[in-house]
């Protein structure tokens, strides 16, 4: 069974809640208001490199 969590930094209010969890060789994410629904499946180094570009606001580009 896969364990999903909500991320530290998602919306108090429930608004934008992402949820994480460790897969097979991958880190799932998921928008928690939409659990049934596919999630998005990142390697560990993908997910480092996504989590970093956040981190610096460096998404486009």
């Amino acid at each position: 069974m896969t364990t999903w969590r909500k991320s530290s930094h998602s919306d108090a209010h429930g608004n934008d809640c992402v949820e994480v969890a460790d897969l097979a060789g991958a880190i799932g994410i998921r928008d928690s208001k939409n659990p049934d629904r596919p999630h998005l499946s990142l390697t560990t180094d993908a997910f480092a490199s996504l989590v970093k570009r956040v981190k610096h606001n460096r998404l486009n580009g």
